[in-house]
């Protein structure tokens, strides 16, 4: 095995680390996952699609709405991996029109969503891709 080859495979691993665990992800929602630009995207798309039903405060409003903060929307969502938070919103929201988020537009809502919720926001934006949100986890608290 050459030097190249042996350097590729052990950033391979190092990569597939958290995959090769078990652990679901080594990220929560208190590591800084979204930026503060991407939660502004995702407040303007919400002040357009969601706030009808949603409210100006995120409190839950119209039919039954959720709210997007507080204890029960952390008691709905702790220990769930962000892929599936995603992919739930995505698909099921908004009510009168679901499924017509994009993957990119609904990471720019969880953006929103979080940092309403207070989670710290981070350099990177939130990604919209299924395999890296699974290694991040909605953790109700540290």
């Amino acid at each position: 095995m050459t030097r190249a080859a042996a350097f590729g495979l052990l950033l391979w691993v190092a990569a597939l680390a958290p995959a090769l665990s078990g652990q679901p992800g080594t990220r929560t929602v208190w590591d800084g996952v979204y930026t503060e630009e991407q939660a502004k995207r995702g407040e303007a798309l919400y002040m357009t699609r969601c706030v009808h039903c949603h409210g100006t405060t995120l409190g839950g409003a119209v039919d039954g709405a959720a709210a997007l903060t507080g204890a029960t929307f952390n008691g709905n969502w702790n220990g769930v991996s962000l892929d599936l938070m995603l992919d739930r919103v995505r698909t099921t929201m908004p009510v009168d029109n679901p499924a017509t988020l994009s993957r990119q537009q609904t990471a720019d809502l969880l953006a929103f969503v979080f940092n309403a919720n207070k989670f710290p926001p981070g350099r990177t934006e939130l990604p919209r891709q299924a395999e890296m949100l699974a290694l991040i986890q909605f953790k109700a608290t540290r």
